[in-house]
Formats: C-alpha cells, structure tokens, sequence
C-alpha cells in the first residue's frame, strides 16, 4: 500500500502512539544533546552495523530471495560505516555556531549567529532495494543532528526488519531509535503521525500524495525518490570502457537502485560496438548468473512486470538483446539476465516510467543539443551521467540540463561520497542529506542576533524628524 494514503479513516497503531509519546517526552528532557552524547550515539550506530554483518546480510538475502552478500557486504556495510565515520570526525565543526555579518544598522556591538538545534523526532520510511542503507545513511545525519527516529521499514524488507527491531533495542532505548514492520495499512498510519520532520524514500508516484499527507502537520518533509536518469557516452570515450561502467551499474543489484542508468544516449553509428562490449563485460563479471552473485527481482509483481515491459517494447518494434545468452536464468527464483533494449519509441512502458531494474534502453544521438532538449523535456531526473574526456562538453551537460547530482565518466559513485549532499530535484525529490548539508536539513538552522548596548536604531525610531529623514536617505543612496 502506498504509504501516502489518505490517512483520515485510518487506525493508527498503539506502538506508534505510545513509541511517540516515549521519543517525544525524550526530546523534550533532552533539548540539545551534548556533542560527546552524539559522538557516543553515532559510535553505538558503528558498533550495531560492524557487530552483526552476517545477520544483516543474510536478512537481506532472505528477503531478495537471493542478494549477493559481497553487493550488501560492499554498498550496505562498508559505506554505511565510511560515513558514520566521516560524521563522527567532522561533527564538532557542522556543531560550531556561525558567525554572520551584522550590517550598519546594527553596529557597533552587535553579533549575528546561526545556531544548528535539533528538531525533534523524525519518521524514516524506508524502501526495500538498499533496506540498511536507506536506514543508516540518514540516521547518521539525524543522530548527528540529536534527534531521535522511528523507523518504519518496507512490506518486502520483513526479515530485515524483525533484526533491525531486535537488535536496536540492545544498542538503544526504545526513546531514542524504534523499529517496525510494514503491512496492513501501517505505512499511511505511519506517515500520519505528527512527526517533527519526514524522511521517506520510494517513487516519484509517491511525490503528490506524499506532500498532500505531510502537509497535515507542520513538519517538513525529505523526498528522495528516483525517475528516469541519462547516461550519454560522448562520440570521444572509449567504447569499451564505458560499456564496461555501464554494465556495472546495470548489474549491481539487479539494476534496482534509483540512481541507476535507466536509458543511455549513443552516437548514431555507434550501437552495435557497444552492445559487442556490454556483452564482453557482463560474461567477464558473471559467468554464473545462478551461482548467487547475481541479485534476484525483488518480488514476483516486479518480476512480472519488467517482462511485461520487455513484452511491451517488442510488440513495437524494438529488439531486445539478452546478454546471458547460453545461460539460463533461474525465473523461480526471479534471476533476469541484463538486457539491452534497441529501437526504443517514447510510446514503450521502458521510456513512460522508471524501469528499476536490468534492462537498458538505448537511444542513438547526432548533436549534444539534442541530448539535452530530450532530457529537458522529461522530468528532473535524479541523476546525470556525461562520458567523456573533453572537460567543456561535460560541463555544457551539466549546465544546461538540471538533475538530482552528476558523476561524470561512470554512475552512481558520487551518491558515496560522504562530503556531497544527496537529494533530487522537481520529479525526483526535495531536500538533501548526506554529511553537512544532512546535518542541516535535520537541525533547524536558527539565526540569533544579540543586540548590544548601544541601539543604532534608536536614530530612526519616531518620532521621524530631520535627523531621522537624514540618516535614511544616507542610507538609500549608499546602497544605490
């Protein structure tokens, strides 16, 4: 069910109310925790993760149905510890208060500061494709900012879940991180809750109902949802070399990542010597694609409707090329070999809707021009991705094309990097976390000026004679 749902005839759980109760009565008795209690919280995170890897492995692997344990060991584990780390170091900083300038007006002994406070308890809603990622990466910015959460997991993420509830509560109280499954409505009672701010990740479809919902209460709300993201290989980059980096992210996971490549732009004349390299990549990284390092489809509805889709662009015209060939994919297991899709027409299911999963539609290009009208006229996309060796024609991409964030001669990689906010644009989100700017979207950036003893003002405080007149039109014609 859709989490967004209209939550007016819903019944809201007695364990979110009371878990509620309990986080805000906490927030409430701790206001502004103290950088050592943050550190120490930020440092329990590490010791959750790091202490029970296999768990959390094979809990995600019992959910995908198979999960390959080096893709959640490497994109889950690892870089979810990589920035807990990175916040931990840099945390005194992002807490230090900044000064800001004090104009004319207020000299000579004023002082302007921007004072970062948490903002209380904050909702996660987490999605099934990253399920300890989506979880940790933005606890690590609402830990660091000292709020408390409550997360609600997703309904193919069960397995995951119960670990996640059983663990939390021997590394935290109940009033500082809380756990539950999804099922039954509980997703729209869950994000009816007036929290003090919503974290949610899912899809662009859930963009409309989700800013109707969140706009019951006055908290804000983070969407970090997906769309439709170009890569384009450049007439300069290396065939080869780009076949390579492209089939690596189509792979990873099964394709199922929202910052994924979900079509890519060719020069025209240039198709045929990329599928010959995406084929050489794909039989070099997986010559077993049963063998359990090949991620499954998530459930059998996603499944079902990525070879309705392939069905789909078929009956129009285009022509679909498996890249397992003479492998056979196990389909009760919902293995499904990478395909590459030529021919594609906008009228496609693969072209209407983000395909989330591995199957790669290819367009052929003559001018850059055309490139970015066609990006341009479609729905921000989260992510961009120009291959090319020539500095200014992936500059004019960025420039005049809008997306969530770019990595420039390969994909998804600066979604890692800890020191870049992560957030889309329009269609595929709002807001940013990740790092500092994670740390501000969960803090409420509060300016304080401090006035001094001698109040400048006073010179234009009535009653307005000349002096006053004076001194304002001074200051008019200064600023003119």
């Amino acid at each position: 069910m859709n989490a967004f749902t209209d939550p007016a005839h819903l019944a809201i759980p007695a364990e979110f109310t009371s878990t509620l109760a309990t986080q805000r009565a906490h927030f409430e008795a701790n206001r502004y925790p103290s950088y050592e209690q943050r550190v120490a919280d930020l440092k329990q995170v590490v010791r959750l993760v790091a202490d029970n890897q296999q768990a959390l492995i094979e809990a995600v692997n019992q959910d995908y149905g198979c999960r390959s344990s080096f893709e959640t060991s490497f994109a889950e584990i690892a870089v979810t510890l990589d920035g807990l780390q990175d916040a931990i170091k840099s945390l005194k900083g992002w807490m230090k208060p900044q000064k800001r300038h004090v104009d004319m007006m207020r000299m000579p002994l004023a002082k302007a500061r921007l004072v970062a406070q948490p903002v209380g308890v904050v909702g996660i809603v987490v999605p099934w494709n990253f399920p300890l990622a989506m979880v940790f990466h933005p606890l690590t910015s609402i830990f660091a900012a000292g709020n408390t959460a409550m997360v609600k997991m997703s309904e193919n993420s069960n397995h995951t879940a119960r670990l996640l509830k059983s663990l939390s509560a021997r590394y935290f109280p109940e009033s500082k991180l809380a756990f539950f499954e999804d099922g039954g409505g509980r997703g729209p009672a869950f994000t009816s809750l007036p929290f003090d701010h919503i974290f949610f990740t899912g899809s662009p479809a859930t963009r409309q109902a989700g800013v109707a919902n969140a706009a019951r209460h006055p908290a804000p709300v983070t969407l970090e949802l997906g769309g439709k993201s170009p890569a384009i290989i450049a007439p300069d980059y290396d065939m080869a070399s780009a076949a390579k980096r492209v089939m690596w992210a189509k792979t990873l996971n099964a394709g199922q990542i929202c910052t994924n490549i979900d079509y890519l732009f060719v020069p025209e004349g240039k198709t045929q010597p990329f599928v010959e390299e995406a084929i050489k990549a794909f039989k070099a990284s997986y010559p077993d694609i049963n063998n359990g390092t090949y991620t499954a489809v998530i459930d059998q509805r996603s499944y079902e409707r990525l070879n309705a889709a392939l069905d789909d662009a078929r009956s129009k015209g285009a022509t679909v090329v498996e890249l397992a060939e003479g492998q056979a994919p196990d389909a009760s297991r919902r293995i499904m070999g990478p395909k590459i899709v030529l021919g594609v027409t906008d009228d496609m299911d693969l072209m209407q809707r983000e395909i989330f999963g591995p199957i790669l539609p290819v367009r052929t290009y003559r001018t850059r021009e055309e490139v970015a009208g066609y990006i341009n006229d479609r729905p921000r996309p989260l992510a961009l991705y120009p291959f090319t060796n020539d500095k200014s024609l992936a500059d004019w991409y960025i420039m005049n094309t809008l997306s969530g964030g770019v990595t420039v001669n390969d994909s998804v990689l600066h979604v890692s990097v800890h020191s870049l906010p992560f957030g889309g644009v329009g269609n595929s989100g709002m807001g940013h976390y990740h790092g500092y700017e994670g740390f501000t979207t969960f803090s409420k950036m509060r300016p304080i000026l401090y006035q001094g003893p001698i109040r400048s003002i006073n010179f234009l405080a009535a009653p307005y004679g000349p002096t006053a007149r004076k001194i304002l039109n001074m200051m008019i014609r200064m600023k003119s």
